[in-house]
């Protein structure tokens, strides 16, 4: 098989495969199309449903203040307190409110703004008829509004007013009905149409999967082609002497001289840009009006950032590359290290050091071997004190970390342990080797034997 003709096994199944992204945009469409319809469906649905709720009210409140008026016109009449005028005048007062708004609410629908313009007659007349009695008492015509009272007029207005209000309501019902209705339709629509739209999403998926799956196996033969056509071309095999092992250790020499560079250029480039700034920040202070609170606090809030900036600056740098490794030795960097420690983790470290001359690889080896130790024991171990030792033999430098802590079983770690995975392999990188001693509820001993020299690389 050669390229042209994989080449042309291959093509049918992309075009197979762009056919699923079509189908997935289409179901998306579709998705978004139902959406729409059903929320401009509910919109409408819950509009109508407002307007028959707050009719209904509308109308309610109207039955009220005319009952509220005939209530007090009644009990002026009877008793000739001026007291009674007050829920009337409050009352009458109202009356026009709600009829406006019944107007404004109905003026879209033509059989209901009819039943309003009957209703409003005969609140008209209702109001007039109390109205009359009412002058007609202050004139202190007794027989006259005594007349009128005993009349079925006014019953016969306050009846013919709920019938109208009573039609206005039953309508505005519906309305609500009607919207609620709708809403569920609504409802069901989207159901349905979410189900055919997931089905529909499934089946792309699924053929997405699937031709995914075959161009992948064509592009895995395709490589492999390619591989023994530039194998075939080039007419050389070259042997691979090197170990995972020393792959491994080479990362490693990379990642600490990249961390090296990086710490570097943080302090030089970073630290004199932090440092530019915190002097500008104290010159425009020197020079700004201090005096205005606004300014004296974002001065200080300012100068608190860059203080915190060029703090987390340093802290960065010493975990990327410690100073004091470089500058002091591996003894003191060991001591300072301990010492942070116990600081910030509250537990008791006892150090046992000796000076020993390695190469500054072994020396960060060990470095970095104490650092992972450490943080094991202040994340997991649960210790009380803690033993770091460095003792030097000839020909080779043992570095232990004790601790009393809670222990564990080695033979039980997961396969996730990367830390003391991590361990094991550096010091194996520097030709030493690491072993660990635990049991649960017996602590943990670290060992290291590591050589004075530091290992050559193949």
């Amino acid at each position: 098989m050669n390229l042209q003709e994989g080449t042309r096994r291959w093509l049918p199944k992309v075009r197979k495969m762009a056919l699923s992204l079509p189908m997935a945009l289409l179901a998306a469409a579709v998705l978004v199309g139902i959406n729409e319809t059903g929320h401009m469906r509910s919109q409408d649905a819950v509009q109508q449903m407002s307007l028959g709720q707050s009719t209904r009210s509308d109308v309610n409140s109207l039955l009220q203040s005319m009952l509220d008026a005939e209530t007090g016109q009644r009990g002026y009449l009877l008793t000739g307190a001026e007291t009674y005028l007050e829920p009337y005048d409050r009352a009458v007062a109202t009356v026009q409110t709600h009829l406006d708004r019944l107007r404004s609410q109905l003026s879209g629908f033509p059989e209901d703004a009819q039943e309003l313009a009957l209703l409003s007659r005969r609140v008209v007349r209702k109001l007039a008829e109390m109205d009359l009695s009412l002058r007609l008492r202050r004139q202190g015509n007794e027989d006259a509004w005594k007349f009128i009272l005993n009349t079925d007029v006014g019953q016969e207005h306050m009846q013919a007013i709920r019938r109208h209000a009573q039609v206005l309501s039953e309508r505005s019902d519906q309305r609500v009905q009607h919207g609620q209705r709708q809403i569920g339709q609504s409802l069901m629509l989207s159901r349905i149409g979410i189900a055919t739209v997931t089905l529909i999403g499934l089946c792309a998926f699924y053929m997405y999967l699937r031709q995914t799956r075959a161009v992948q196996q064509v592009g895995q033969r395709e490589q492999e082609m390619l591989e023994r056509e530039r194998d075939r071309l080039e007419g050389l095999v070259r042997e691979r002497t090197a170990t995972l092992s020393e792959l491994a250790n080479h990362l490693q020499q990379v990642r600490e001289q990249e961390r090296g560079h990086l710490a570097r250029e943080l302090h030089d480039e970073l630290g004199a840009l932090l440092t530019a700034a915190k002097l500008d920040v104290a010159r425009l202070k020197s020079k700004l009006d201090a005096a205005a609170p606004d300014i004296a606090e974002r001065l200080a809030h300012l100068t608190q950032t860059l203080n915190s900036g060029i703090a987390l600056k340093r802290r960065i740098i010493e975990d990327l590359r410690p100073s004091s490794l470089s500058n002091l030795g591996l003894t003191a960097a060991l001591e300072i290290l301990t010492r942070e420690f116990a600081g910030h983790a509250g537990i008791e470290v006892e150090t046992s050091l000796e000076s020993v001359q390695l190469p500054e690889a072994v020396q960060l080896t060990v470095y970095r071997m104490v650092q992972e130790a450490l943080t094991n024991i202040g994340k997991y171990a649960k210790a009380q004190q803690v033993l770091v030792s460095v003792h030097a033999h000839p020909g080779h430098v043992a570095v232990q970390v004790r601790d009393d802590g809670q222990g564990f079983d080695p033979a039980a770690l997961p396969p996730t342990s990367h830390g003391l995975a991590g361990m094991r392999h550096r010091v194996e990188a520097a030709g030493g080797r690491l072993s660990i001693t635990s049991r649960p509820g017996g602590g943990t001993l670290l060992s290291a034997i590591l050589p004075l020299r530091a290992r050559q690389p193949a």
